[in-house]
């Protein structure tokens, strides 16, 4: 960042918050109701609350992101540390009179429905980019390498869930349902941070970049599919209601990627791009965002989560042409900078780090659940590739790129919560867990050095010709420093 647009920044938003808590720090008495009705000079009202948190949640959210991008971390790490220090963990616990002045519960409803919105609108970002991947010449590989990891973390994680399910089991009080879902924690792979990962250290075009994609894009769509079921069998459908929710989904997706993702095709060759800027993509995002909400509740009303209805509207979208593109392409971006931080401060709301009770049981189970994520993640689908023929090195840096979690992660163990699966003890030590494992992956490719870091397999089988212009490139070369 320029001083000048330091300068800007110190100017339009430090200062102002500034001398905002300067204010609240000379407010000596408390504000009576008919003050907080009126919203006298004792304090704003109601809307007033809601701007102030937008503007501290926000401003939290870009410098803990800029703070990690510093560190060499992905941007979202600071990102959901700001959540968790705007909570119980660190605000709540070191200023609650602060804590509840700038977040009182009139207000959090509506800070939710910024979350629900980001998150929506994030989950059809996700899917976009899942029809953007290619693979050329590792099919048969890549199908091994996202089984291996899927299932190795979910065979481990259910084993180690056995132990914890009289300890950490949610009100819903089932125990198949929570060790099902374990499994699922410690076998996610955060795909919109992978693909961020990769696009940072210019690893989208390799070998390991690829394969790493399309395992992680398979592994959470089973992970979805499981955690639907874990859900449908919650709420009392029953085996043959699972089925019958399963079947109504299928047909749905089928539509969603046969007749609807071509009739949209056809729809978007019609229209004349008028250019960027035009009257033409407003009306463009005013439609895809209706779209993404009703497909959302759509998906709702047959017992599937609202964000799989985002995630087939991303998936039927055109991506051929400029305007559709540039379209969605803003509203994933508006959702990723400015929405998704209510989603990292609502999940911080939930967890008080400081509150954790660090006992015999806990510790273990915290270590126990590290170790099994980081090595059954990393090493399950690296031993694949290696026996499928990819050097040892290069195989394990595919599973390095396989053991971040990140932000997916923390959607699944949200919705485990909320249901019951998990209680908040177990929520706060795979909070944890999701954080470690996607601080280790940089640091880790830096370990491993860009020599192991292959090129894609190319249409003419030129990867012998490129990998030395390839491992040359400054952004793989910042690897090692």
């Amino acid at each position: 960042m320029t001083k000048r647009r330091r300068a800007v920044v110190a100017m339009v938003v430090t200062v102002p918050l500034a001398g905002i808590a300067a204010a609240m720090a000379l407010v000596t008495r408390q504000p009576s109701s008919g003050d907080m009705a009126a919203g006298t000079a004792s304090g704003p009202d109601r809307g007033g609350h809601f701007l102030l948190a937008v503007a501290v949640i926000l401003l939290a959210a870009y410098a803990g992101g800029l703070l990690a991008d510093r560190l060499g971390q992905p941007r979202v790490v600071g990102e959901i540390c700001a959540g968790l220090a705007l909570g119980p963990t660190v605000l709540g616990r070191f200023a609650p009179g602060a804590a509840q002045w700038l977040f009182p519960s009139g207000v959090l409803p509506m800070l939710d429905g910024l979350a629900q919105m980001g998150l929506v609108l994030f989950m059809f970002g996700v899917g976009r980019e899942l029809t953007g991947m290619r693979l050329r010449g590792t099919g048969a590989q890549a199908l091994l390498v996202s089984q291996a990891s899927l299932l190795v973390p979910f065979a481990a994680g259910t084993a180690a869930a056995v132990p914890l399910v009289g300890r950490f089991t949610g009100r819903a009080g089932d125990p198949v349902a929570f060790v099902l879902f374990v499994g699922c924690a410690l076998s996610v792979t955060a795909f919109p941070v992978l693909a961020r990962i990769l696009t940072d250290l210019g690893l989208t075009r390799t070998r390991q970049g690829q394969l790493s994609l399309f395992a992680a894009a398979v592994g959470d769509g089973v992970i979805w599919l499981v955690l639907t079921g874990i859900l449908a069998d919650l709420h009392g459908s029953g085996p043959v209601g699972v089925l019958w929710n399963g079947l109504i989904a299928g047909v749905v997706t089928v539509v969603f990627l046969g007749p609807l993702r071509k009739g949209l095709a056809r729809w978007a060759r019609s229209r004349p791009d008028a250019g960027e800027g035009g009257q033409g993509d407003a009306t463009t995002m005013v439609l895809l965002t209706i779209a993404i909400a009703a497909t959302a509740t759509l998906t709702t009303l047959i017992g599937v989560h609202q964000l799989i209805g985002a995630v087939l509207v991303g998936l039927a979208w055109p991506s051929g042409r400029a305007r559709e593109a540039r379209v969605a392409e803003r509203l994933s971006n508006a959702a990723k900078s400015v929405l998704l931080p209510f989603f990292f401060f609502g999940f911080g709301l939930t967890i008080d780090l400081g509150a954790l009770r660090f006992d015999r049981i806990s510790v273990l189970a915290l270590v126990v659940l590290l170790v099994l994520g980081v090595v059954s993640k990393t090493a399950g689908p690296a031993l694949c590739a290696f026996l499928t023929g990819m050097p040892g090195r290069s195989a394990l840096t595919l599973g390095v790129l396989l053991n971040a979690r990140g932000l997916t992660e923390l959607v699944v163990l949200q919705i485990g919560y909320q249901a019951g699966i998990i209680d908040r003890q177990m929520l706060s030590l795979l909070t944890i867990v999701a954080l470690v494992t996607t601080m280790m992956t940089r640091p880790l490719l830096r370990l491993l050095g860009p020599a192991a870091v292959e090129p894609a397999l190319g249409a003419q089988g030129q990867a012998g010709r490129d990998a030395a212009p390839l491992r040359d490139a400054p952004e793989l070369t910042s690897l090692t420093r």
